[in-house]
């Protein structure tokens, strides 16, 4: 897996912003879509504040590391993510950053086509959600990237 290519997908679709700000949900954010939680020392910080990039970066890299494990942790094993094609990875990695393991592994039609290679269906499993329609034109162009494998 390219990982690199893949943050920087993410980093596309999230943005990048070196403040506090209130994300779609109105949630606490700051740099890649890091959503404030209350053991982070910037939880407390009004929106506006400013954010360095060197916390940014840090953030990022947790978080990048964490979502690439629930992802994998959803297939079950290296292995078995890791035998995907790689922009499928790519894919996963971008829905479980946007979402979170937890909401991710609802989408099981979803990771049932995905296992089977069957990407037309898992496109269509995509777009049968709400997050299809929350996220504008990142589900589409994800869902674009499986329907081209």
């Amino acid at each position: 897996m390219n990982i690199e290519l893949c943050k920087e997908q993410i980093k596309r679709h999230e943005g990048e912003v070196l403040n506090i700000y209130e994300d779609s949900l109105g949630y606490k954010t700051l740099g890649v879509g890091h959503l404030c939680k209350p053991e982070d020392p910037e939880y407390g910080w009004a929106v506006g504040t400013s954010v360095s990039q060197e916390v940014v970066d840090m953030y990022y890299k947790n978080d990048f590391t964490t979502h690439l494990a629930e992802t994998i942790h959803i297939f079950g094993s290296d292995e078995a993510f890791y035998n995907l094609p790689e922009r499928i990875q790519h894919v996963l990695v971008n829905m479980c950053f946007n979402l979170g393991g937890t909401r991710l592994s609802k989408f099981k039609n979803m990771i049932k086509a995905c296992r089977e290679h069957n990407w037309k269906e898992m496109a269509v499993q995509m777009e049968d959600s709400r997050w299809y329609g929350q996220v504008g034109r990142r589900s589409k162009e994800l869902q674009d990237i499986v329907l081209g494998v």
